[in-house]
Protein backbone atom coordinates (compact mmCIF):
# COMPACT_ATOMS: atom_id res chain seq x y z
CA UNK A 1 0.00 0.00 0.00
CA UNK A 2 1.43 3.40 -0.88
CA UNK A 3 2.26 5.73 1.33
CA UNK A 4 -0.17 9.03 0.82
CA UNK A 5 1.67 12.49 -0.47
CA UNK A 6 1.37 15.18 2.09
CA UNK A 7 -0.23 18.36 0.03
CA UNK A 8 1.95 20.97 -1.09
CA UNK A 9 2.60 23.60 0.95
CA UNK A 10 0.47 26.91 -0.31
CA UNK A 11 3.46 29.00 0.52
CA UNK A 12 7.15 29.63 1.74
CA UNK A 13 7.61 27.94 5.13
CA UNK A 14 9.16 31.67 5.90
CA UNK A 15 6.77 33.67 4.97
CA UNK A 16 3.98 35.16 6.70
CA UNK A 17 0.57 34.73 5.20
CA UNK A 18 -1.51 37.71 5.81
CA UNK A 19 0.98 39.70 4.15
CA UNK A 20 1.64 37.27 0.87
CA UNK A 21 -2.07 36.96 0.23
CA UNK A 22 -1.75 40.89 0.08
CA UNK A 23 1.53 41.09 -2.21
CA UNK A 24 -0.21 38.29 -4.42
CA UNK A 25 -3.53 40.47 -4.59
CA UNK A 26 -1.28 43.05 -5.91
CA UNK A 27 0.46 41.68 -8.21
CA UNK A 28 -2.25 40.49 -9.95
CA UNK A 29 -2.84 43.51 -12.15
CA UNK A 30 0.23 43.15 -13.30
CA UNK A 31 0.37 39.65 -14.61
CA UNK A 32 -3.06 39.94 -16.55
CA UNK A 33 -1.59 43.06 -17.82
CA UNK A 34 1.76 41.61 -19.28
CA UNK A 35 0.15 38.67 -20.70
CA UNK A 36 -1.83 41.01 -22.57
CA UNK A 37 -0.43 41.43 -26.49
CA UNK A 38 -1.64 44.99 -26.34
CA UNK A 39 0.28 46.40 -23.48
CA UNK A 40 3.40 47.32 -24.73
CA UNK A 41 1.96 49.45 -27.44
CA UNK A 42 0.15 51.39 -25.00
CA UNK A 43 2.98 51.52 -22.62
CA UNK A 44 4.66 53.19 -26.20
CA UNK A 45 1.96 56.00 -26.37
CA UNK A 46 2.05 56.98 -23.09
CA UNK A 47 6.23 57.20 -23.93
CA UNK A 48 5.78 59.30 -26.88
CA UNK A 49 2.82 61.67 -25.17
CA UNK A 50 5.65 62.14 -22.01
CA UNK A 51 8.19 63.24 -24.56
CA UNK A 52 6.10 65.62 -26.97
CA UNK A 53 4.41 67.06 -24.08
CA UNK A 54 8.32 67.45 -22.26
CA UNK A 55 9.69 68.90 -24.99
CA UNK A 56 6.79 71.25 -25.44
CA UNK A 57 6.99 72.66 -22.26
CA UNK A 58 8.69 75.24 -20.11
CA UNK A 59 11.10 72.41 -19.16
CA UNK A 60 11.85 71.78 -22.91
CA UNK A 61 15.43 72.05 -22.24
CA UNK A 62 15.84 69.96 -19.20
CA UNK A 63 14.93 67.02 -22.08
CA UNK A 64 17.07 68.08 -24.68
CA UNK A 65 20.03 68.29 -21.72
CA UNK A 66 18.92 64.57 -20.40
CA UNK A 67 19.58 62.61 -23.57
CA UNK A 68 23.07 64.81 -24.22
CA UNK A 69 24.53 63.96 -21.15
CA UNK A 70 28.00 62.24 -21.39
CA UNK A 71 28.06 58.32 -20.31
CA UNK A 72 31.04 56.20 -20.65
CA UNK A 73 33.78 54.92 -18.74
CA UNK A 74 38.10 55.28 -18.69
CA UNK A 75 40.46 52.46 -18.65
CA UNK A 76 44.20 54.03 -18.19
CA UNK A 77 44.63 56.44 -21.26
CA UNK A 78 41.10 54.42 -22.97
CA UNK A 79 38.01 56.60 -22.80
CA UNK A 80 35.07 56.00 -24.04
CA UNK A 81 31.69 58.26 -24.05
CA UNK A 82 28.25 58.78 -26.06
CA UNK A 83 25.25 60.48 -24.88
CA UNK A 84 22.41 58.98 -23.39
CA UNK A 85 20.72 59.21 -26.54
CA UNK A 86 22.90 57.09 -28.32
CA UNK A 87 23.49 54.29 -25.24
CA UNK A 88 19.59 54.36 -25.81
CA UNK A 89 19.71 53.60 -29.71
CA UNK A 90 23.21 51.88 -30.42
CA UNK A 91 23.11 49.84 -27.32
CA UNK A 92 19.66 49.45 -25.64
CA UNK A 93 18.36 49.00 -29.45
CA UNK A 94 20.64 46.18 -29.94
CA UNK A 95 18.88 44.20 -27.76
CA UNK A 96 15.82 44.99 -29.86
CA UNK A 97 17.28 43.95 -32.61
CA UNK A 98 18.60 40.48 -31.45
CA UNK A 99 15.01 39.90 -30.31
CA UNK A 100 13.44 40.45 -33.94
CA UNK A 101 16.57 37.92 -35.45
CA UNK A 102 15.38 35.46 -33.45
CA UNK A 103 11.85 35.97 -34.17
CA UNK A 104 12.55 36.51 -37.40
CA UNK A 105 14.78 32.68 -37.80
CA UNK A 106 11.63 31.45 -35.59
CA UNK A 107 9.38 31.85 -38.34
CA UNK A 108 11.25 31.09 -41.15
CA UNK A 109 12.31 27.79 -39.37
CA UNK A 110 8.06 26.52 -37.87
CA UNK A 111 6.37 29.81 -38.29
CA UNK A 112 3.86 31.39 -40.86
CA UNK A 113 7.10 31.78 -43.17
CA UNK A 114 8.33 28.20 -42.71
CA UNK A 115 6.41 26.92 -46.07
CA UNK A 116 6.54 29.07 -49.27
CA UNK A 117 2.53 28.20 -49.34
CA UNK A 118 1.75 30.56 -46.27
CA UNK A 119 5.01 32.40 -46.63
CA UNK A 120 4.45 33.97 -50.35
CA UNK A 121 1.43 36.06 -49.14
CA UNK A 122 2.88 38.00 -46.22
CA UNK A 123 6.05 38.37 -48.62
CA UNK A 124 4.15 40.20 -51.06
CA UNK A 125 2.03 42.30 -48.70
CA UNK A 126 5.31 43.13 -47.06
CA UNK A 127 7.52 44.14 -50.22
CA UNK A 128 4.66 46.16 -51.68
CA UNK A 129 4.03 47.99 -48.26
CA UNK A 130 7.53 48.73 -48.46
CA UNK A 131 8.21 49.71 -52.35
CA UNK A 132 4.92 52.02 -52.20
CA UNK A 133 5.66 54.39 -49.27
CA UNK A 134 9.32 54.69 -50.27
CA UNK A 135 8.16 55.70 -53.97
CA UNK A 136 5.50 58.26 -52.55
CA UNK A 137 8.00 59.73 -50.12
CA UNK A 138 10.43 60.03 -53.16
CA UNK A 139 7.34 61.95 -54.95
CA UNK A 140 6.87 64.61 -52.41
CA UNK A 141 10.60 64.64 -50.93
CA UNK A 142 12.73 64.06 -53.75
CA UNK A 143 15.15 67.07 -53.20
CA UNK A 144 19.02 66.34 -52.63
CA UNK A 145 18.58 67.77 -49.34
CA UNK A 146 15.32 65.36 -48.09
CA UNK A 147 15.37 62.13 -50.22
CA UNK A 148 17.60 60.19 -47.63
CA UNK A 149 14.31 59.49 -45.78
CA UNK A 150 12.77 57.18 -48.07
CA UNK A 151 13.59 54.48 -45.92
CA UNK A 152 11.14 56.07 -42.74
CA UNK A 153 7.94 55.22 -44.06
CA UNK A 154 8.77 51.85 -44.90
CA UNK A 155 8.30 50.01 -41.68
CA UNK A 156 5.27 48.72 -39.60
CA UNK A 157 5.20 48.77 -35.56
CA UNK A 158 4.27 45.34 -34.01
CA UNK A 159 3.25 46.38 -30.95
CA UNK A 160 0.88 49.27 -32.02
CA UNK A 161 -0.53 47.15 -34.65
CA UNK A 162 -1.23 44.58 -32.65
CA UNK A 163 -3.07 46.83 -29.91
CA UNK A 164 -5.28 48.38 -32.82
CA UNK A 165 -6.53 45.07 -33.37
CA UNK A 166 -6.92 44.06 -30.07
CA UNK A 167 -8.78 46.81 -29.70
CA UNK A 168 -11.19 45.47 -32.29
CA UNK A 169 -12.17 42.71 -30.23
CA UNK A 170 -13.82 39.64 -31.45
CA UNK A 171 -13.96 41.79 -35.20
CA UNK A 172 -10.66 40.39 -35.61
CA UNK A 173 -9.70 36.47 -36.97
CA UNK A 174 -7.31 34.62 -35.48
CA UNK A 175 -5.85 34.41 -38.80
CA UNK A 176 -5.73 38.16 -39.41
CA UNK A 177 -2.95 38.42 -36.42
CA UNK A 178 -1.03 35.94 -37.70
CA UNK A 179 -0.89 37.64 -41.10
CA UNK A 180 0.11 40.55 -39.26
CA UNK A 181 2.83 39.31 -37.33
CA UNK A 182 4.20 37.78 -40.47
CA UNK A 183 3.88 40.73 -42.27
CA UNK A 184 5.86 42.91 -39.47
CA UNK A 185 8.50 39.95 -39.33
CA UNK A 186 9.40 40.14 -43.15
CA UNK A 187 9.42 44.13 -43.18
CA UNK A 188 11.85 44.38 -40.08
CA UNK A 189 13.59 42.37 -41.66
CA UNK A 190 13.50 44.66 -45.21
CA UNK A 191 14.11 47.63 -42.69
CA UNK A 192 17.42 45.96 -41.12
CA UNK A 193 18.69 45.29 -44.93
CA UNK A 194 17.50 48.93 -45.73
CA UNK A 195 19.88 50.05 -42.45
CA UNK A 196 22.91 47.91 -43.40
CA UNK A 197 23.12 48.78 -47.10
CA UNK A 198 22.12 52.45 -47.58
CA UNK A 199 22.10 53.74 -43.69
CA UNK A 200 25.73 52.83 -42.38
CA UNK A 201 28.93 54.76 -43.19
CA UNK A 202 32.12 53.57 -45.04
CA UNK A 203 33.13 50.24 -44.37
CA UNK A 204 36.38 49.50 -42.31
CA UNK A 205 37.92 46.48 -42.77
CA UNK A 206 39.84 46.13 -39.77
CA UNK A 207 36.12 46.22 -38.77
CA UNK A 208 34.62 43.60 -40.90
CA UNK A 209 37.28 41.13 -39.50
CA UNK A 210 36.87 41.95 -35.81
CA UNK A 211 32.97 41.50 -36.41
CA UNK A 212 34.19 38.17 -38.54
CA UNK A 213 36.06 37.16 -34.95
CA UNK A 214 33.16 37.81 -32.87
CA UNK A 215 30.40 35.80 -35.47
CA UNK A 216 33.31 32.77 -35.56
CA UNK A 217 33.24 32.65 -31.60
CA UNK A 218 29.79 32.72 -31.24
CA UNK A 219 29.77 29.73 -33.81
CA UNK A 220 32.81 27.47 -32.47
CA UNK A 221 30.90 27.85 -29.19
CA UNK A 222 27.86 26.25 -30.57
CA UNK A 223 29.98 23.25 -31.65
CA UNK A 224 31.97 22.83 -28.94
CA UNK A 225 28.25 22.47 -27.42
CA UNK A 226 28.45 25.58 -24.91
CA UNK A 227 25.11 25.92 -23.56
CA UNK A 228 25.24 28.74 -21.13
CA UNK A 229 23.86 31.76 -22.45
CA UNK A 230 25.83 34.25 -20.57
CA UNK A 231 29.09 32.28 -22.26
CA UNK A 232 27.93 33.78 -25.49
CA UNK A 233 27.88 37.88 -24.59
CA UNK A 234 31.74 38.19 -24.82
CA UNK A 235 31.71 37.16 -28.73
CA UNK A 236 28.31 38.42 -29.13
CA UNK A 237 29.76 42.24 -27.58
CA UNK A 238 33.06 41.58 -29.91
CA UNK A 239 30.81 41.43 -33.35
CA UNK A 240 29.05 44.50 -31.83
CA UNK A 241 32.34 46.83 -31.34
CA UNK A 242 33.35 45.24 -34.82
CA UNK A 243 30.18 46.37 -36.30
CA UNK A 244 30.38 49.66 -35.08
CA UNK A 245 33.99 50.10 -35.87
CA UNK A 246 33.28 49.20 -39.56
CA UNK A 247 30.97 52.32 -40.44
CA UNK A 248 27.83 49.71 -39.81
CA UNK A 249 25.06 50.76 -37.60
CA UNK A 250 25.68 48.20 -34.26
CA UNK A 251 22.10 47.01 -34.28
CA UNK A 252 23.20 45.12 -37.65
CA UNK A 253 24.98 42.92 -34.70
CA UNK A 254 22.02 41.99 -32.67
CA UNK A 255 20.51 41.04 -35.99
CA UNK A 256 23.45 38.70 -37.00
CA UNK A 257 23.39 36.82 -33.52
CA UNK A 258 19.74 36.58 -33.50
CA UNK A 259 19.84 35.09 -36.98
CA UNK A 260 22.83 32.64 -35.28
CA UNK A 261 20.83 31.68 -32.43
CA UNK A 262 19.84 27.73 -32.48
CA UNK A 263 15.71 27.25 -32.73
CA UNK A 264 15.89 23.50 -32.30
CA UNK A 265 15.44 22.68 -28.58
CA UNK A 266 18.37 19.65 -27.32
CA UNK A 267 15.54 17.51 -25.37
CA UNK A 268 11.86 18.87 -26.38
CA UNK A 269 8.90 18.17 -24.42
CA UNK A 270 9.40 15.06 -24.55
CA UNK A 271 13.42 14.68 -23.03
CA UNK A 272 12.26 16.71 -20.26
CA UNK A 273 9.60 14.30 -19.45
CA UNK A 274 11.59 11.80 -19.43
CA UNK A 275 14.21 12.88 -17.50
CA UNK A 276 12.12 14.37 -15.11
CA UNK A 277 10.19 10.85 -14.70
CA UNK A 278 13.71 9.13 -14.07
CA UNK A 279 14.63 11.06 -11.25
CA UNK A 280 11.53 11.37 -9.81
CA UNK A 281 11.42 7.42 -9.77
CA UNK A 282 15.11 7.24 -8.55
CA UNK A 283 14.33 9.53 -6.04
CA UNK A 284 11.22 7.40 -4.55
CA UNK A 285 13.33 4.19 -4.89
CA UNK A 286 15.54 5.34 -1.92
CA UNK A 287 14.42 4.50 1.81
CA UNK A 288 11.72 6.78 3.07
CA UNK A 289 13.46 9.57 4.89
CA UNK A 290 17.35 8.73 3.42
CA UNK A 291 17.13 12.09 0.76
CA UNK A 292 20.21 14.01 1.71
CA UNK A 293 20.58 17.42 0.74
CA UNK A 294 23.10 16.51 -1.99
CA UNK A 295 20.68 13.84 -3.65
CA UNK A 296 18.05 16.93 -3.73
CA UNK A 297 20.65 19.29 -5.07
CA UNK A 298 21.59 16.24 -7.87
CA UNK A 299 17.98 15.78 -8.99
CA UNK A 300 17.28 19.29 -9.47
CA UNK A 301 20.24 19.83 -11.42
CA UNK A 302 19.42 17.19 -13.67
CA UNK A 303 15.88 18.63 -13.72
CA UNK A 304 16.84 22.07 -14.42
CA UNK A 305 19.00 21.07 -17.44
CA UNK A 306 16.08 19.02 -18.80
CA UNK A 307 13.70 22.05 -17.86
CA UNK A 308 16.14 24.41 -19.97
CA UNK A 309 17.15 22.35 -22.92
CA UNK A 310 13.08 21.64 -23.01
CA UNK A 311 13.16 24.79 -25.35
CA UNK A 312 14.99 25.92 -28.18
CA UNK A 313 17.80 28.63 -27.06
CA UNK A 314 16.00 31.15 -29.46
CA UNK A 315 12.31 30.32 -27.64
CA UNK A 316 14.29 30.61 -23.83
CA UNK A 317 15.45 34.04 -24.80
CA UNK A 318 12.66 35.23 -26.68
CA UNK A 319 10.63 34.24 -23.64
CA UNK A 320 13.41 35.96 -21.14
CA UNK A 321 13.95 39.00 -23.25
CA UNK A 322 11.03 39.91 -24.58
CA UNK A 323 9.05 41.71 -21.67
CA UNK A 324 12.11 43.43 -21.46
CA UNK A 325 11.92 44.59 -24.53
CA UNK A 326 8.38 45.78 -25.03
CA UNK A 327 7.93 47.24 -21.57
CA UNK A 328 11.41 48.45 -20.68
CA UNK A 329 13.74 49.43 -23.84
CA UNK A 330 10.81 50.25 -26.53
CA UNK A 331 9.13 52.58 -24.56
CA UNK A 332 12.67 54.49 -23.13
CA UNK A 333 13.51 54.30 -27.36
CA UNK A 334 10.15 56.54 -27.34
CA UNK A 335 10.87 58.68 -24.59
CA UNK A 336 13.99 59.59 -26.09
CA UNK A 337 12.95 60.06 -29.49
CA UNK A 338 9.47 61.18 -29.81
CA UNK A 339 10.14 64.68 -28.01
CA UNK A 340 9.34 66.85 -31.19
CA UNK A 341 9.32 70.68 -30.75
CA UNK A 342 5.67 71.19 -32.40
CA UNK A 343 6.11 75.39 -32.36
CA UNK A 344 5.73 76.63 -35.69
CA UNK A 345 9.05 78.84 -36.21
CA UNK A 346 11.56 75.50 -35.55
CA UNK A 347 10.40 73.58 -38.93
CA UNK A 348 11.38 74.96 -42.33
CA UNK A 349 9.85 74.17 -45.61
CA UNK A 350 12.16 71.36 -45.80
CA UNK A 351 11.38 70.04 -42.57
CA UNK A 352 7.77 70.23 -43.45
CA UNK A 353 8.15 68.49 -46.59
CA UNK A 354 10.18 65.58 -45.02
CA UNK A 355 6.89 65.34 -42.68
CA UNK A 356 4.38 65.21 -45.32
CA UNK A 357 6.10 62.84 -47.22
CA UNK A 358 6.37 60.26 -44.30
CA UNK A 359 2.85 60.97 -43.59
CA UNK A 360 1.55 60.42 -46.87
CA UNK A 361 4.22 57.20 -47.64
CA UNK A 362 2.75 55.92 -44.06
CA UNK A 363 -1.37 56.62 -44.37
CA UNK A 364 -1.41 55.96 -48.10
CA UNK A 365 1.23 54.09 -49.63
CA UNK A 366 1.20 51.51 -46.95
CA UNK A 367 -2.34 50.56 -47.41
CA UNK A 368 -2.16 50.97 -51.49
CA UNK A 369 1.51 48.90 -51.67
CA UNK A 370 -0.32 46.27 -49.53
CA UNK A 371 -3.47 45.95 -50.96
CA UNK A 372 -1.88 45.44 -54.61
CA UNK A 373 0.59 43.08 -53.50
CA UNK A 374 -1.57 40.80 -52.15
CA UNK A 375 -4.41 41.46 -54.63
CA UNK A 376 -1.43 40.25 -57.46
CA UNK A 377 -0.29 37.37 -55.26
CA UNK A 378 -3.65 35.87 -55.48
CA UNK A 379 -4.12 36.47 -59.03
CA UNK A 380 -1.64 34.87 -60.06
CA UNK A 381 -1.87 31.81 -57.61
CA UNK A 382 1.56 32.43 -56.18
CA UNK A 383 -0.15 32.64 -52.59
CA UNK A 384 -3.02 31.60 -50.42
CA UNK A 385 -5.57 33.58 -48.19
CA UNK A 386 -6.08 32.13 -44.60
CA UNK A 387 -9.14 30.80 -44.59
CA UNK A 388 -12.04 33.19 -43.16
CA UNK A 389 -10.25 36.47 -44.52
CA UNK A 390 -12.10 38.95 -46.51
CA UNK A 391 -11.54 41.91 -48.56
CA UNK A 392 -12.72 43.62 -45.82
CA UNK A 393 -10.18 42.17 -42.97
CA UNK A 394 -7.33 43.04 -45.46
CA UNK A 395 -8.12 46.82 -46.20
CA UNK A 396 -7.60 46.73 -42.42
CA UNK A 397 -4.58 45.33 -42.28
CA UNK A 398 -3.16 47.84 -44.83
CA UNK A 399 -4.14 50.57 -42.67
CA UNK A 400 -2.76 48.95 -39.56
CA UNK A 401 0.81 48.59 -41.58
CA UNK A 402 0.78 52.02 -42.11
CA UNK A 403 1.48 52.44 -38.05
CA UNK A 404 5.27 53.47 -38.22
CA UNK A 405 6.41 54.65 -34.82
CA UNK A 406 9.56 52.33 -33.83
CA UNK A 407 11.50 51.60 -36.66
CA UNK A 408 10.63 54.08 -38.50
CA UNK A 409 11.88 56.37 -36.10
CA UNK A 410 15.08 54.39 -35.85
CA UNK A 411 15.84 54.98 -39.64
CA UNK A 412 14.64 59.11 -38.92
CA UNK A 413 17.59 58.67 -36.63
CA UNK A 414 20.16 57.29 -39.32
CA UNK A 415 18.53 59.00 -42.41
CA UNK A 416 18.55 62.73 -41.22
CA UNK A 417 21.67 64.50 -39.55
CA UNK A 418 19.96 68.24 -39.70
CA UNK A 419 18.23 68.60 -36.67
CA UNK A 420 15.26 70.16 -38.57
CA UNK A 421 14.57 67.44 -40.80
CA UNK A 422 14.58 65.21 -38.27
CA UNK A 423 12.53 66.70 -36.11
CA UNK A 424 10.04 66.60 -39.58
CA UNK A 425 10.31 63.13 -40.18
CA UNK A 426 9.47 62.52 -36.30
CA UNK A 427 6.54 64.56 -36.62
CA UNK A 428 5.46 62.74 -40.02
CA UNK A 429 6.16 59.52 -38.23
CA UNK A 430 3.69 60.55 -35.29
CA UNK A 431 1.06 61.97 -36.99
CA UNK A 432 0.76 59.90 -39.64
CA UNK A 433 0.72 56.63 -37.07
CA UNK A 434 -1.92 58.16 -34.94
CA UNK A 435 -4.13 58.77 -38.52
CA UNK A 436 -3.45 55.35 -39.47
CA UNK A 437 -4.35 53.91 -35.86
CA UNK A 438 -7.72 55.89 -36.01
CA UNK A 439 -8.77 55.09 -39.61
CA UNK A 440 -8.09 51.52 -38.67
CA UNK A 441 -9.99 51.51 -35.58
CA UNK A 442 -13.36 53.63 -37.72
CA UNK A 443 -12.99 51.64 -40.22
CA UNK A 444 -12.71 48.56 -38.33
CA UNK A 445 -15.72 48.75 -36.99
CA UNK A 446 -17.66 49.84 -39.60
CA UNK A 447 -16.67 46.96 -42.28
CA UNK A 448 -16.17 43.99 -39.82
CA UNK A 449 -18.07 42.08 -38.10
CA UNK A 450 -17.33 39.93 -34.65
CA UNK A 451 -16.33 36.45 -35.83
CA UNK A 452 -18.59 33.95 -35.95
CA UNK A 453 -17.62 29.93 -35.88
CA UNK A 454 -17.09 28.12 -39.14
CA UNK A 455 -14.38 27.61 -41.45
CA UNK A 456 -12.39 30.41 -39.78
CA UNK A 457 -9.45 29.47 -37.62
CA UNK A 458 -10.45 29.73 -33.94
CA UNK A 459 -6.64 30.40 -32.46
CA UNK A 460 -3.03 31.56 -34.30
CA UNK A 461 -1.97 27.66 -34.23
CA UNK A 462 -5.03 27.00 -36.87
CA UNK A 463 -4.62 30.26 -38.29
CA UNK A 464 -0.98 29.28 -39.55
CA UNK A 465 -1.69 25.91 -41.21
CA UNK A 466 -5.37 27.16 -42.63
CA UNK A 467 -5.11 28.53 -46.01
CA UNK A 468 -7.60 28.49 -49.05
CA UNK A 469 -7.21 29.31 -52.98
Amino acid sequence: MSTPVPPRPTSPPEAWEPLLRLVRLASRPLERFLHIQAASGILLLVAAAVALAWANSPWAESYTRLWHTPVGFRLGAFSFERSLEWVVNDGLMVIFFFVVGMEIRREVHHGELSEWRRAALPIAAALGGMLAPALLYLAFAGAPETKSGWGVPMATDIAFALGILTLLGQRVPPALRVLLLALAVIDDLGAIVVIALFYSSGVSLVGLLTAALGFVGVLAMQRVGVRSKWAYVVPALVAWAGIYAAGIHPTIAGVIVGLMTPVRAWLGPQGLLVDVRQELETLGQQAKGAHSPEDLSRVLRHVDVARREALSPAESLIESLHPWVAFGIMPVFALANAGVQLSGGTLGASAWSVAMAVAVGLVVGKPVGVLLAIGATLRLRIGTLPAGLTVRHLVVLGLVAGVGFTMALFIAQLAFTDPGLLAGAKLGVLAASACAAVLALVLGRLLLSPVTPGNAARSADEAESSTEL
